[in-house]
């Protein structure tokens, strides 16, 4: 299920494909690193604290891989 996109010249669907392996690996180690911090008290300089915003960015590389590699 996409979304149609209209334009002067003509009608293309966007659709979301899956991230490209790299894209995918970098996220996946990022949640486990922060985790990792979170939940078995492992002290990471410059992580500590910012646990939910790393997590953040984990999430975004991942959407972007997936909206990036779509079009």
């Amino acid at each position: 299920m996409g979304i149609r996109l209209r334009s002067e010249e003509r009608v293309r669907d966007m659709g979301l494909k899956a991230p490209g392996i790299v894209t995918f690996l970098v996220s996946v180690v990022l949640t486990v690193i922060v985790l990792t911090s979170k939940f078995f008290g492992a002290n990471i300089p410059g992580l500590t604290g910012n646990e939910s915003w790393a997590l953040l960015a984990s999430y975004c590389i991942l959407m972007l891989g997936c909206m990036v590699r779509g079009m």
